[in-house]
């Protein structure tokens, strides 16, 4: 292990996916920098870590729908100069049929999962790109390529996510900043409770331990894929996916004329 110490920003560290990137990273070497709501689990958390383990960490309680408190997390990447990794994991869910779902639910969803995501994502990456090298890491979702009645906002905010996280990917092509976009199915975590969900509408042998999904996270970087699907066994069917989303791409921007099938009957 190198004596160059770098450190990790980690949202929503509380529990969950965060939790476990956060112990991940911790074996890894990385110092932490963890954000999340809950003061009192942060701090159990922060004294666990460093008992256990030769990281340093900082813990931010912020919520993230809060303008103030997303400001003084963005500062962060200005203020400490060994940040290298982002794991943007915070999440809402406010999942049922929008009809019943309450505005302020959906508008605290799109500040969280959409807004504060773009945001700490440009502060980490022009970060990043000052000192040559960097980790943003994204947490999608499979949802990202479903509609569902029952997460209309948070499908849509994940595929913001991936289109948003794949866009950004191409244009740091180089320069030593990788950008990954975690795409998991349903996650054992207190994501569908806090969401007001029980149980869950998925048998409980399509769940991922949250540990199990970082830990295949983590050495998918390692062999360099960028976008990661846990779960996935066959990868030529994302492969041809990707053919068919590409070659549809270029069907629809042919022409600027309307289809035949619209043409007025004569």
């Amino acid at each position: 292990m190198s004596d160059i110490r770098h450190a990790a920003v980690i949202t929503g560290a509380s529990s969950g996916i965060g939790l476990a990137y956060a112990q991940q990273l911790s074996q890894r070497g990385y110092d932490l920098i963890l954000v999340a709501r809950r003061k009192d689990r942060l701090e159990q958390l922060a004294f666990t870590l460093e008992e256990h383990s030769r990281s340093a960490v900082t813990t931010i309680v912020a919520d993230l729908a809060n303008e103030a408190d997303l400001r003084r997390v963005q500062g962060v990447f200005s203020e400490r100069k060994d940040i290298s990794v982002l794991v943007n994991n915070a999440g809402v869910g406010a999942l049922g049929p929008t009809s019943k779902v309450d505005v302020y639910s959906l508008e605290n969803l799109v500040k969280v999962n959409v807004l504060a995501l773009t945001t700490l994502s440009k502060a980490a990456l022009s970060a990043f790109k000052a000192r040559g090298h960097g980790l943003l890491v994204n947490i999608a979702s499979v949802i990202a390529f479903g509609p569902s009645a029952t997460a209309a906002a948070y499908g849509g905010s994940k595929a913001y996510v991936l289109n948003f996280s794949r866009s950004v990917e191409q244009e740091y092509t180089e320069g030593g900043i990788t950008v990954q976009t975690i795409l998991p199915g349903p996650v054992k975590s207190e994501f569908f409770s806090a969401s007001g969900v029980a149980p869950p509408g998925f048998p409980e042998e399509h769940f991922m331990s949250a540990d199990t999904l970082v830990e295949t996270a983590l050495r998918a970087f390692d062999m360099k894929e960028r976008v990661t699907f846990p779960t996935l066994a066959d990868t030529a069917s994302w492969a041809e996916f990707e053919g068919a989303r590409k070659k549809f791409y270029k069907s629809v921007l042919m022409t600027g004329k309307p289809a035949a099938r619209y043409a007025l009957a004569k």
